[in-house]
Protein backbone atom coordinates (compact mmCIF):
# COMPACT_ATOMS: atom_id res chain seq x y z
CA UNK A 1 0.00 0.00 0.00
CA UNK A 2 1.40 3.32 -1.09
CA UNK A 3 1.56 6.34 1.67
CA UNK A 4 -0.43 9.73 0.67
CA UNK A 5 3.25 11.43 -0.18
CA UNK A 6 4.25 8.26 -2.79
CA UNK A 7 0.36 7.60 -4.33
CA UNK A 8 1.84 7.61 -8.16
CA UNK A 9 4.46 5.84 -9.34
CA UNK A 10 7.49 7.62 -10.43
CA UNK A 11 7.82 7.15 -14.00
CA UNK A 12 11.09 7.87 -16.32
CA UNK A 13 10.71 11.48 -18.00
CA UNK A 14 10.43 10.03 -21.51
CA UNK A 15 7.26 8.44 -20.84
CA UNK A 16 6.10 11.77 -18.87
CA UNK A 17 6.60 13.80 -22.01
CA UNK A 18 4.58 11.23 -24.03
CA UNK A 19 1.85 10.60 -21.70
CA UNK A 20 1.69 15.16 -21.91
CA UNK A 21 1.77 15.01 -25.22
CA UNK A 22 -1.10 12.44 -25.55
CA UNK A 23 -3.41 14.21 -23.11
CA UNK A 24 -2.82 17.65 -25.23
CA UNK A 25 -3.82 16.13 -28.48
CA UNK A 26 -6.98 13.99 -26.76
CA UNK A 27 -8.04 17.94 -25.36
CA UNK A 28 -8.05 19.63 -28.18
CA UNK A 29 -11.14 20.58 -30.09
CA UNK A 30 -11.36 19.30 -33.68
CA UNK A 31 -10.94 21.56 -36.98
CA UNK A 32 -13.54 22.53 -38.75
CA UNK A 33 -13.92 20.62 -42.06
CA UNK A 34 -12.74 22.59 -44.93
CA UNK A 35 -10.68 25.04 -42.94
CA UNK A 36 -7.08 25.89 -43.88
CA UNK A 37 -4.42 25.36 -41.35
CA UNK A 38 -2.16 28.16 -43.03
CA UNK A 39 -2.10 30.96 -40.88
CA UNK A 40 -4.19 34.09 -41.91
CA UNK A 41 -2.78 36.37 -44.47
CA UNK A 42 -3.10 40.64 -43.71
CA UNK A 43 -4.98 41.95 -45.96
CA UNK A 44 -3.97 45.78 -46.44
CA UNK A 45 -7.27 48.18 -46.14
CA UNK A 46 -7.16 51.08 -49.26
CA UNK A 47 -7.04 54.25 -48.51
CA UNK A 48 -9.79 56.18 -48.30
CA UNK A 49 -10.26 57.92 -51.48
CA UNK A 50 -9.59 61.63 -52.19
CA UNK A 51 -12.93 63.45 -53.48
CA UNK A 52 -13.60 65.72 -56.37
CA UNK A 53 -16.44 67.54 -56.79
CA UNK A 54 -16.93 69.68 -60.19
CA UNK A 55 -20.10 71.17 -60.88
CA UNK A 56 -20.89 73.75 -63.49
CA UNK A 57 -23.12 76.24 -63.71
CA UNK A 58 -26.01 76.07 -66.15
CA UNK A 59 -24.77 73.45 -68.35
CA UNK A 60 -27.58 71.47 -70.01
CA UNK A 61 -27.98 68.27 -70.55
CA UNK A 62 -27.05 68.28 -73.96
CA UNK A 63 -24.01 70.62 -73.62
CA UNK A 64 -21.41 67.80 -73.27
CA UNK A 65 -20.44 65.80 -76.53
CA UNK A 66 -20.75 62.51 -74.07
CA UNK A 67 -24.05 63.83 -73.81
CA UNK A 68 -25.70 64.37 -77.15
CA UNK A 69 -24.12 67.96 -78.46
CA UNK A 70 -24.28 68.01 -81.93
CA UNK A 71 -21.60 71.08 -81.92
CA UNK A 72 -19.53 70.83 -79.06
CA UNK A 73 -15.68 69.01 -78.43
CA UNK A 74 -15.51 68.64 -74.70
CA UNK A 75 -13.16 65.77 -74.54
CA UNK A 76 -11.96 65.93 -71.05
CA UNK A 77 -15.07 65.82 -69.78
CA UNK A 78 -16.21 62.61 -72.24
CA UNK A 79 -12.87 61.14 -70.95
CA UNK A 80 -14.76 61.11 -67.50
CA UNK A 81 -17.54 59.60 -69.03
CA UNK A 82 -15.17 57.40 -70.31
CA UNK A 83 -13.68 56.28 -67.31
CA UNK A 84 -16.53 55.79 -65.09
CA UNK A 85 -20.26 55.54 -64.94
CA UNK A 86 -22.36 57.99 -67.62
CA UNK A 87 -25.72 58.75 -64.91
CA UNK A 88 -28.11 59.54 -67.85
CA UNK A 89 -31.31 60.23 -65.54
CA UNK A 90 -29.73 62.61 -62.78
CA UNK A 91 -31.64 65.60 -61.84
CA UNK A 92 -30.63 69.34 -60.21
CA UNK A 93 -33.00 69.79 -57.06
CA UNK A 94 -33.53 73.23 -58.81
CA UNK A 95 -33.93 75.32 -62.03
CA UNK A 96 -31.70 77.80 -60.68
CA UNK A 97 -28.21 78.04 -58.38
CA UNK A 98 -28.44 78.33 -54.73
CA UNK A 99 -31.16 75.64 -54.08
CA UNK A 100 -28.94 73.15 -55.90
CA UNK A 101 -26.00 74.09 -54.07
CA UNK A 102 -27.27 74.07 -50.95
CA UNK A 103 -28.56 70.18 -51.73
CA UNK A 104 -25.50 69.11 -53.13
CA UNK A 105 -23.49 70.23 -49.62
CA UNK A 106 -26.46 68.89 -46.93
CA UNK A 107 -27.95 66.35 -48.47
CA UNK A 108 -31.38 67.79 -47.74
CA UNK A 109 -33.86 69.22 -50.27
CA UNK A 110 -33.05 72.95 -50.20
CA UNK A 111 -36.19 74.58 -48.71
CA UNK A 112 -35.66 72.27 -45.80
CA UNK A 113 -32.23 74.22 -45.02
CA UNK A 114 -33.70 77.63 -45.82
CA UNK A 115 -32.57 78.23 -49.43
CA UNK A 116 -35.74 77.46 -51.75
CA UNK A 117 -34.45 80.60 -53.86
CA UNK A 118 -31.98 82.31 -55.15
CA UNK A 119 -29.29 84.44 -52.40
CA UNK A 120 -28.65 87.06 -54.06
CA UNK A 121 -26.74 90.67 -53.59
CA UNK A 122 -29.79 92.43 -53.57
CA UNK A 123 -31.53 91.87 -50.13
CA UNK A 124 -35.34 93.09 -52.05
CA UNK A 125 -34.84 90.48 -54.38
CA UNK A 126 -33.07 87.63 -51.78
CA UNK A 127 -34.81 84.45 -51.33
CA UNK A 128 -32.79 82.29 -49.11
CA UNK A 129 -30.76 82.37 -46.00
CA UNK A 130 -28.84 79.12 -45.21
CA UNK A 131 -30.01 77.49 -41.64
CA UNK A 132 -27.27 77.16 -39.33
CA UNK A 133 -28.47 74.02 -38.49
CA UNK A 134 -27.69 72.73 -41.37
CA UNK A 135 -24.55 69.95 -41.25
CA UNK A 136 -23.03 70.54 -44.73
CA UNK A 137 -20.54 67.79 -46.38
CA UNK A 138 -17.02 69.62 -45.49
CA UNK A 139 -17.97 69.71 -42.12
CA UNK A 140 -18.75 65.85 -41.99
CA UNK A 141 -15.46 65.05 -43.97
CA UNK A 142 -13.13 67.13 -41.90
CA UNK A 143 -14.68 65.22 -38.84
CA UNK A 144 -13.53 62.44 -40.80
CA UNK A 145 -10.10 63.33 -41.18
CA UNK A 146 -10.47 65.51 -44.45
CA UNK A 147 -9.03 68.61 -45.43
CA UNK A 148 -11.79 70.72 -46.95
CA UNK A 149 -11.72 72.90 -49.76
CA UNK A 150 -13.64 74.96 -52.06
CA UNK A 151 -12.62 76.86 -55.35
CA UNK A 152 -14.81 78.76 -57.06
CA UNK A 153 -18.75 79.86 -56.74
CA UNK A 154 -19.91 79.57 -53.03
CA UNK A 155 -23.07 81.56 -53.65
CA UNK A 156 -24.92 80.79 -50.68
CA UNK A 157 -24.06 83.73 -48.42
CA UNK A 158 -21.75 86.67 -48.43
CA UNK A 159 -21.43 87.48 -44.33
CA UNK A 160 -20.95 85.64 -41.41
CA UNK A 161 -22.04 83.41 -40.18
CA UNK A 162 -22.89 82.06 -44.21
CA UNK A 163 -19.16 82.25 -45.65
CA UNK A 164 -17.48 79.21 -46.77
CA UNK A 165 -14.75 79.05 -43.76
CA UNK A 166 -17.46 78.54 -41.05
CA UNK A 167 -19.49 76.28 -42.99
CA UNK A 168 -16.95 73.59 -42.84
CA UNK A 169 -14.14 74.66 -45.58
CA UNK A 170 -10.82 74.80 -44.44
CA UNK A 171 -9.47 76.51 -47.55
CA UNK A 172 -11.51 79.09 -49.55
CA UNK A 173 -10.40 80.59 -52.94
CA UNK A 174 -12.91 82.08 -55.39
CA UNK A 175 -16.23 84.04 -55.47
CA UNK A 176 -18.72 84.24 -52.92
CA UNK A 177 -21.41 86.27 -54.49
CA UNK A 178 -24.03 84.90 -57.12
CA UNK A 179 -23.24 85.91 -60.71
CA UNK A 180 -20.04 87.98 -62.31
CA UNK A 181 -21.39 90.46 -64.41
CA UNK A 182 -17.82 90.35 -66.44
CA UNK A 183 -15.40 87.34 -66.18
CA UNK A 184 -12.86 89.12 -66.07
CA UNK A 185 -13.21 92.15 -63.60
CA UNK A 186 -15.24 89.83 -61.25
CA UNK A 187 -17.56 92.61 -60.34
CA UNK A 188 -20.83 92.12 -59.08
CA UNK A 189 -23.21 95.26 -58.24
CA UNK A 190 -20.19 97.57 -58.55
CA UNK A 191 -18.37 94.96 -55.33
CA UNK A 192 -15.63 92.79 -55.37
CA UNK A 193 -16.79 89.11 -53.87
CA UNK A 194 -13.44 87.45 -55.02
CA UNK A 195 -11.97 85.51 -51.57
CA UNK A 196 -8.98 84.23 -50.21
CA UNK A 197 -10.74 82.40 -47.64
CA UNK A 198 -11.94 85.98 -45.91
CA UNK A 199 -9.79 87.98 -47.41
CA UNK A 200 -10.99 90.42 -50.30
CA UNK A 201 -8.40 90.30 -53.35
CA UNK A 202 -8.38 91.24 -56.73
CA UNK A 203 -6.51 88.63 -59.08
CA UNK A 204 -6.18 89.06 -62.99
CA UNK A 205 -7.62 86.74 -65.56
CA UNK A 206 -10.62 84.83 -66.71
CA UNK A 207 -12.18 83.57 -63.49
CA UNK A 208 -12.19 80.34 -65.71
CA UNK A 209 -8.66 79.93 -65.26
CA UNK A 210 -8.53 80.98 -62.12
CA UNK A 211 -10.24 78.43 -60.54
CA UNK A 212 -8.27 75.93 -62.54
CA UNK A 213 -4.73 77.04 -62.00
CA UNK A 214 -6.43 77.70 -58.08
CA UNK A 215 -7.52 73.88 -58.27
CA UNK A 216 -4.19 72.84 -60.15
CA UNK A 217 -1.79 74.59 -57.44
CA UNK A 218 -4.23 73.03 -54.47
CA UNK A 219 -4.05 69.65 -55.86
CA UNK A 220 0.00 69.60 -56.06
CA UNK A 221 0.01 70.97 -52.24
CA UNK A 222 -2.07 67.82 -51.04
CA UNK A 223 0.27 65.39 -53.25
CA UNK A 224 2.37 64.78 -50.55
CA UNK A 225 0.38 65.26 -47.68
CA UNK A 226 -1.32 62.64 -45.06
CA UNK A 227 -4.70 63.15 -44.96
CA UNK A 228 -6.72 62.65 -47.71
CA UNK A 229 -8.64 65.70 -49.06
CA UNK A 230 -12.79 67.08 -50.47
CA UNK A 231 -11.68 69.49 -52.97
CA UNK A 232 -15.46 71.37 -54.15
CA UNK A 233 -14.68 72.88 -57.66
CA UNK A 234 -17.63 74.91 -58.88
CA UNK A 235 -16.53 76.77 -61.86
CA UNK A 236 -19.39 79.65 -62.81
CA UNK A 237 -19.33 78.80 -66.21
CA UNK A 238 -20.93 78.33 -68.94
CA UNK A 239 -23.52 80.97 -66.43
CA UNK A 240 -24.19 84.58 -68.46
CA UNK A 241 -22.27 86.96 -69.41
CA UNK A 242 -20.95 84.50 -71.74
CA UNK A 243 -17.53 85.67 -72.56
CA UNK A 244 -15.10 83.40 -73.26
CA UNK A 245 -11.38 84.02 -74.25
CA UNK A 246 -11.19 85.61 -78.17
CA UNK A 247 -9.16 82.48 -79.44
CA UNK A 248 -11.27 79.92 -78.43
CA UNK A 249 -13.79 81.45 -80.11
CA UNK A 250 -11.70 81.77 -83.42
CA UNK A 251 -10.90 78.05 -83.18
CA UNK A 252 -14.51 77.09 -83.32
CA UNK A 253 -16.02 79.63 -85.82
CA UNK A 254 -12.56 77.54 -87.98
CA UNK A 255 -14.38 74.73 -86.88
CA UNK A 256 -17.53 75.04 -87.68
CA UNK A 257 -17.56 77.99 -90.33
CA UNK A 258 -22.02 77.85 -90.32
CA UNK A 259 -22.06 78.01 -86.87
CA UNK A 260 -24.06 81.61 -84.86
CA UNK A 261 -22.08 84.26 -83.18
CA UNK A 262 -24.57 83.43 -80.44
CA UNK A 263 -24.04 79.57 -80.01
CA UNK A 264 -19.67 79.79 -81.07
CA UNK A 265 -19.54 82.33 -78.22
CA UNK A 266 -21.47 79.50 -75.84
CA UNK A 267 -19.42 76.32 -77.31
CA UNK A 268 -15.93 78.46 -76.88
CA UNK A 269 -16.96 79.02 -73.39
CA UNK A 270 -18.16 75.18 -72.53
CA UNK A 271 -14.90 74.24 -74.30
CA UNK A 272 -12.27 76.69 -72.61
CA UNK A 273 -14.24 75.26 -69.32
CA UNK A 274 -13.65 71.88 -70.49
CA UNK A 275 -9.83 72.27 -71.31
CA UNK A 276 -9.50 73.82 -67.50
CA UNK A 277 -11.29 70.53 -66.14
CA UNK A 278 -8.49 69.07 -67.86
CA UNK A 279 -5.98 70.09 -66.30
CA UNK A 280 -7.50 69.92 -62.79
CA UNK A 281 -7.32 65.90 -64.28
CA UNK A 282 -3.83 65.87 -65.66
CA UNK A 283 -2.73 67.69 -61.47
CA UNK A 284 -4.13 64.43 -60.04
CA UNK A 285 -2.30 62.09 -62.26
CA UNK A 286 1.20 63.93 -62.53
CA UNK A 287 0.87 64.11 -58.64
CA UNK A 288 0.32 60.18 -58.31
CA UNK A 289 -3.30 61.37 -56.44
CA UNK A 290 -5.44 60.12 -59.58
CA UNK A 291 -5.98 55.85 -58.59
CA UNK A 292 -7.17 57.01 -55.42
CA UNK A 293 -9.57 60.17 -55.91
CA UNK A 294 -13.22 59.83 -56.81
CA UNK A 295 -14.71 62.64 -59.29
CA UNK A 296 -18.32 63.59 -59.51
CA UNK A 297 -18.89 65.67 -62.13
CA UNK A 298 -22.68 67.57 -63.18
CA UNK A 299 -24.35 70.68 -63.64
CA UNK A 300 -26.27 73.54 -61.17
CA UNK A 301 -29.30 73.02 -63.76
CA UNK A 302 -30.36 72.88 -66.95
CA UNK A 303 -28.91 75.35 -69.32
CA UNK A 304 -29.67 78.59 -70.35
CA UNK A 305 -31.39 78.62 -73.81
CA UNK A 306 -31.53 82.53 -74.50
CA UNK A 307 -27.93 82.31 -73.82
CA UNK A 308 -27.27 80.13 -77.01
CA UNK A 309 -27.31 76.73 -74.74
CA UNK A 310 -29.04 73.29 -76.33
CA UNK A 311 -30.77 70.52 -74.02
CA UNK A 312 -30.85 67.59 -75.78
CA UNK A 313 -33.94 65.73 -75.88
CA UNK A 314 -35.30 67.88 -72.86
CA UNK A 315 -38.06 70.41 -73.12
CA UNK A 316 -38.15 73.69 -71.31
CA UNK A 317 -34.60 75.06 -70.12
CA UNK A 318 -32.91 77.10 -66.80
CA UNK A 319 -35.66 78.02 -64.39
CA UNK A 320 -38.11 76.18 -65.31
CA UNK A 321 -39.99 72.63 -63.58
CA UNK A 322 -39.37 70.88 -67.18
CA UNK A 323 -36.72 68.06 -67.46
CA UNK A 324 -34.74 70.70 -69.47
CA UNK A 325 -34.64 72.84 -65.85
CA UNK A 326 -33.45 69.86 -63.90
CA UNK A 327 -32.33 67.24 -65.89
CA UNK A 328 -28.29 67.36 -65.80
CA UNK A 329 -25.13 65.86 -67.66
CA UNK A 330 -23.60 63.56 -64.78
CA UNK A 331 -20.83 61.08 -64.48
CA UNK A 332 -18.86 59.50 -61.40
CA UNK A 333 -14.78 58.34 -61.90
CA UNK A 334 -13.40 55.95 -59.15
CA UNK A 335 -10.10 54.31 -60.71
CA UNK A 336 -10.83 50.18 -59.34
CA UNK A 337 -14.04 50.56 -57.65
CA UNK A 338 -16.45 51.71 -60.86
CA UNK A 339 -16.46 49.86 -64.40
CA UNK A 340 -15.21 51.71 -66.75
CA UNK A 341 -17.30 52.62 -69.74
CA UNK A 342 -20.62 52.02 -67.98
CA UNK A 343 -24.00 54.00 -67.46
CA UNK A 344 -26.88 53.75 -65.05
CA UNK A 345 -30.54 55.40 -66.19
CA UNK A 346 -31.62 54.86 -62.43
CA UNK A 347 -33.11 58.37 -61.02
CA UNK A 348 -30.72 60.26 -59.31
CA UNK A 349 -30.83 63.99 -57.54
CA UNK A 350 -27.87 66.32 -56.21
CA UNK A 351 -28.81 65.53 -52.71
CA UNK A 352 -27.93 61.75 -52.93
CA UNK A 353 -24.35 62.90 -53.72
CA UNK A 354 -23.31 63.49 -50.05
CA UNK A 355 -24.87 60.29 -48.74
CA UNK A 356 -22.70 58.62 -51.65
CA UNK A 357 -19.42 60.45 -50.88
CA UNK A 358 -19.68 59.29 -46.89
CA UNK A 359 -20.59 55.65 -47.93
CA UNK A 360 -18.01 55.58 -50.25
CA UNK A 361 -15.41 56.95 -47.24
CA UNK A 362 -16.97 54.49 -44.93
CA UNK A 363 -19.03 56.60 -43.13
CA UNK A 364 -22.42 57.53 -41.94
CA UNK A 365 -24.57 60.90 -42.07
CA UNK A 366 -25.22 62.09 -38.34
CA UNK A 367 -27.73 64.40 -39.48
CA UNK A 368 -30.90 64.00 -41.35
CA UNK A 369 -30.50 63.61 -44.65
CA UNK A 370 -33.51 63.27 -47.65
CA UNK A 371 -30.58 61.94 -49.89
CA UNK A 372 -30.01 58.20 -51.01
CA UNK A 373 -26.57 56.68 -50.94
CA UNK A 374 -25.81 55.29 -55.20
CA UNK A 375 -22.66 53.96 -54.27
CA UNK A 376 -24.40 50.31 -54.70
CA UNK A 377 -25.01 51.40 -58.36
CA UNK A 378 -21.89 52.97 -58.94
CA UNK A 379 -19.77 49.86 -57.40
CA UNK A 380 -22.34 47.53 -59.87
CA UNK A 381 -24.47 46.14 -56.88
CA UNK A 382 -28.40 46.21 -56.55
CA UNK A 383 -29.68 49.51 -57.38
CA UNK A 384 -32.29 51.93 -54.76
CA UNK A 385 -35.88 50.68 -56.35
CA UNK A 386 -36.83 52.94 -59.22
CA UNK A 387 -40.16 53.92 -58.14
CA UNK A 388 -38.77 56.96 -55.87
CA UNK A 389 -40.59 59.90 -54.98
CA UNK A 390 -38.84 62.68 -55.24
CA UNK A 391 -39.54 66.88 -55.16
CA UNK A 392 -38.27 69.97 -57.07
CA UNK A 393 -38.78 73.78 -55.84
CA UNK A 394 -38.57 76.87 -56.71
CA UNK A 395 -39.06 80.63 -55.11
CA UNK A 396 -38.79 83.67 -57.04
CA UNK A 397 -39.46 87.02 -57.07
CA UNK A 398 -38.37 88.45 -60.12
CA UNK A 399 -40.70 88.16 -63.77
CA UNK A 400 -44.06 88.09 -61.94
CA UNK A 401 -43.39 85.19 -59.72
CA UNK A 402 -44.17 87.97 -56.78
CA UNK A 403 -42.30 85.34 -54.20
CA UNK A 404 -44.32 82.87 -54.72
CA UNK A 405 -42.66 78.80 -55.33
CA UNK A 406 -43.11 76.76 -58.57
CA UNK A 407 -42.61 72.87 -57.74
CA UNK A 408 -42.40 69.41 -58.83
CA UNK A 409 -43.52 65.83 -57.90
CA UNK A 410 -42.08 62.60 -59.52
CA UNK A 411 -43.04 59.12 -58.55
CA UNK A 412 -41.74 56.52 -60.93
CA UNK A 413 -42.83 57.39 -64.14
CA UNK A 414 -45.03 59.96 -63.26
CA UNK A 415 -44.19 63.75 -63.20
CA UNK A 416 -46.75 66.63 -61.73
CA UNK A 417 -45.75 70.01 -62.01
CA UNK A 418 -46.18 73.53 -61.74
CA UNK A 419 -44.03 76.17 -64.16
CA UNK A 420 -45.71 79.46 -62.81
CA UNK A 421 -47.67 80.76 -59.96
CA UNK A 422 -51.11 81.16 -61.77
CA UNK A 423 -50.85 78.45 -64.42
CA UNK A 424 -52.25 74.88 -63.80
CA UNK A 425 -50.48 71.88 -62.62
CA UNK A 426 -49.35 69.51 -65.28
CA UNK A 427 -48.86 65.90 -65.56
CA UNK A 428 -46.61 63.95 -67.71
CA UNK A 429 -45.27 60.06 -67.88
CA UNK A 430 -41.96 60.61 -68.54
CA UNK A 431 -41.25 56.99 -70.26
CA UNK A 432 -44.06 57.37 -72.81
CA UNK A 433 -43.67 61.25 -73.10
CA UNK A 434 -40.18 62.49 -72.39
CA UNK A 435 -40.63 65.48 -74.07
CA UNK A 436 -43.69 66.34 -71.77
CA UNK A 437 -45.68 67.31 -74.84
CA UNK A 438 -49.16 65.54 -73.60
CA UNK A 439 -50.05 66.91 -70.29
CA UNK A 440 -52.85 63.99 -68.32
CA UNK A 441 -53.98 65.97 -65.96
CA UNK A 442 -57.82 65.31 -66.80
CA UNK A 443 -57.10 62.00 -68.00
CA UNK A 444 -55.20 60.69 -64.95
CA UNK A 445 -57.07 62.23 -61.98
CA UNK A 446 -56.29 59.39 -59.66
CA UNK A 447 -52.60 59.87 -60.45
CA UNK A 448 -53.45 63.68 -60.33
CA UNK A 449 -54.29 63.56 -56.90
CA UNK A 450 -51.96 61.37 -55.61
CA UNK A 451 -48.87 63.37 -56.45
CA UNK A 452 -50.86 66.47 -55.53
CA UNK A 453 -51.11 65.48 -52.51
CA UNK A 454 -47.57 64.56 -52.03
CA UNK A 455 -46.24 67.39 -52.85
CA UNK A 456 -48.99 69.04 -50.73
CA UNK A 457 -47.20 66.78 -47.48
CA UNK A 458 -43.92 67.81 -48.77
CA UNK A 459 -44.61 71.70 -48.84
CA UNK A 460 -46.37 71.59 -45.61
CA UNK A 461 -43.43 69.59 -43.81
CA UNK A 462 -40.83 72.43 -45.76
CA UNK A 463 -42.97 75.04 -44.07
CA UNK A 464 -41.95 74.22 -40.71
CA UNK A 465 -38.50 75.73 -41.78
CA UNK A 466 -38.60 79.45 -41.11
CA UNK A 467 -36.10 80.42 -44.03
CA UNK A 468 -37.75 84.15 -43.78
CA UNK A 469 -35.65 84.77 -40.92
CA UNK A 470 -31.95 84.73 -40.59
Amino acid sequence: MLSRKNKFPKLPWPVLVCLVALLLVAGRPPAPQNQSTESPRIVAVPPRPNILVILTDDQGYGDVTAFGAPDLQTPHLDGLVKAGMKLTNFHANSSVCSPTRASLLSGRYPEAVGVPGVIRTNRANNWGHLSSAAVLMPDRLRKAGYTTALIGKWHLGLTSPNTPNERGFDFFHGFAGDMMEDYTTHIRDGKNYMRLNGQEINPQGHATDLFTQWSVEYIRKRAKAAKPFFLYLAYNAPHVPIQPPIEWVQKVKVRQPGISEKRAQLVALIEHMDDGIGKVIGALKDSGLNENTMILFTSDKGGHLSAGEINVAVNGAKGSMYEGGLKVPACVVWPGRIAPDSQSDQLLLTIDIYPTVLAAIGAKAEDQVDGVSFLPTLLGQKATPAERTVFFTRREGEGGYGGKTIDAVRKGDWKLLQNFPDQPYELYNLREDPLEQHNLAREQPEVYKELFSLLQNHRSESGLVPWQRP
